[in-house]
């Protein structure tokens, strides 16, 4: 699943709430910026099933909109398909990473490259914390990590 001549990334973190969504609309933003938003198929979902049909967490709306970003994203879980549809994978922690290898080593057909979004962090921060007991700040220090690794990530694959 990518535009003609273009990639597809799908970020991913445990509830879809807070993690990917900031991501997902930071890599949206960038890409809409640099003019390569057609060449992009970009979204967001959760390993897990928690929160699916939320909204993301208020907390993380407010951070977007300070920074002049706005998504209108939805809760959902990672699909089959996704293995098979997405070029790149990219989670935030060491358990996402875990819980989606073992999803796609159970389909024959698992094309995404699946990695964490802080490996391409060139302040070498490799883990994004769940930010969802913090407070503001955290949201904060999870945004400025997403416009690091997007950035570098974009970069290399544009």
């Amino acid at each position: 699943m990518a535009a003609p001549g273009g990639s597809s990334v799908l970020f991913v973190c445990l509830g879809n709430i807070c993690r990917s969504p900031i991501a997902e609309a930071v890599f949206r933003k960038m890409a809409t910026d640099s003019g390569v938003v057609d060449k992009w198929v970009i979204d967001s979902g959760a390993t897990s099933d928690w929160n699916i049909g939320s909204v993301p967490d208020a907390r993380g709306l407010a951070c977007l909109r300070k920074h002049g970003i706005e998504t209108d994203h939805r809760a959902q879980q990672v699909t089959k398909d996704d293995f098979m549809t997405f070029d790149h994978i990219l989670c935030m922690d060491e358990s996402n990473l875990r819980d989606l290898n073992k999803k796609a080593n159970s389909i024959k057909n698992s094309k995404a490259k699946i990695e964490l979004l802080g490996s391409y962090d060139p302040e070498k921060q490799l883990i994004i914390q769940d930010p969802y007991y913090g407070s503001d700040k955290d949201f904060e220090t999870v945004y400025e990590q997403c416009v690091r690794c997007c950035k570098a990530f974009l970069e290399q694959h544009s």
